[in-house]
């Protein structure tokens, strides 16, 4: 068991270099099923062992230039809020509620990362206006307060798609903020729950490992194939960990607790914003405005191709088989 468990951490830390997130995805399942760790203690450790590693992996993706620091260090600050203010709450959910609505989260995420988001014209060096930020930093660090994700399965959507930054930036933006928003929960479960210092400490130095590995890895990945292969990975994991806990003690539990309905009108809630703002984006057709210059994986401006009839409309004469 032990073996399963290194290599298990090892892909933590390669699932966060390489997506920049999906570690607490990993992370609590493997902690809980493998490490036979009860519900909330498994939580706090995960938000352990996805902060340091994500602080970890920061460092490659920010030499290459993936790492956006205003954005970050915004999105992380609201978040480190939102997510102490998840830790003590959690206190008061049932263990079986909080892992539904992690599991729901993850699939309804999954489906937006799948399907991708409407093209709309970006600038170099895009920042996201500092009040969209807030507002979304402090909704994900609720998140991961409470479900005891580092929060890179919505982070990444966020900046992805909402935001408009290419995958790869999107990616290591993310780390920033996972770490950040990771410390802010464990505070939050530091007072209720205990955690197995030594354990965690074994899982956190493998997966540091993974996440380096990963981080030299994530730039050789198209950013198409990059987003759709995060968003198979939600799945799969939202799936099994949705089925889980598909049981006779969850069904009674979602009778008799208030909380169930609360988790699933949030996520209905979440969903449907989520809808809204991607409806609200117009593709450049639509608005009839000219597009920018688009931004490649590194922040740099992208040449456009220039029509040929405007090539001729500056002096060039067609030919008859032009017209």
């Amino acid at each position: 068991m032990i073996a399963v468990i290194i290599v298990a951490s090892l892909l933590i830390g390669v699932s966060l270099g390489i997506l920049g997130g999906g570690g607490s995805i990993l992370t609590v399942p493997v902690l809980i099923y493998l490490a036979g760790m009860e519900t909330k203690e498994a939580i706090a450790t995960s938000l352990f062992v996805v902060g340091v590693t994500s602080a970890a992996g920061v460092v490659s993706h920010a030499r290459a230039g993936r790492v956006r620091w205003r954005t970050g260090l915004l999105f992380g600050l609201a978040g480190m809020t939102g997510a102490y203010a998840g830790g003590r709450l959690a206190e008061f959910v049932p263990g079986t509620v909080l892992l539904l609505t992690f599991a729901l989260m993850m699939i309804a995420t999954a489906v937006a990362m799948i399907r991708g988001r409407r093209h709309r014209p970006q600038k170099a060096h895009h920042e996201l206006p500092v009040l969209h930020v807030l507002l979304e930093g402090i909704v994900v660090g609720l998140v991961t307060g409470l479900v005891g994700a580092g929060g890179g399965f919505l982070v990444v959507p966020a900046l992805a798609l909402l935001g408009g930054l290419p995958m790869t930036v999107a990616v290591g933006t993310s780390l920033l903020v996972i770490s950040m928003k990771s410390f802010a929960g464990l505070a939050g479960y530091l007072t209720s729950v205990h955690i197995d210092w030594g354990f965690a400490a074994l899982v956190t130095a493998i997966a540091v490992v993974g996440g380096l590995i990963g981080g030299l890895l994530a730039g050789r990945i198209p950013q198409d194939a990059l987003r759709k292969s995060f968003g198979w990975f939600v799945a799969v994991m939202g799936v099994f960990v949705l089925g889980r806990q598909i049981s006779s003690d969850l069904r009674h539990t979602l009778l008799t607790s208030p909380w169930a309905g609360a988790s699933v009108a949030t996520a209905a809630g979440i969903a449907f914003s989520w809808s809204m703002l991607r409806r609200s984006g117009r593709t450049p057709e639509q608005t009839g405005g000219a597009s920018t210059p688009s931004e490649d994986a590194s922040g740099r401006t992208a040449p456009r191709p220039v029509p040929a009839d405007t090539v001729r409309s500056h002096g060039t004469t067609a030919s008859p088989l032009d017209t």
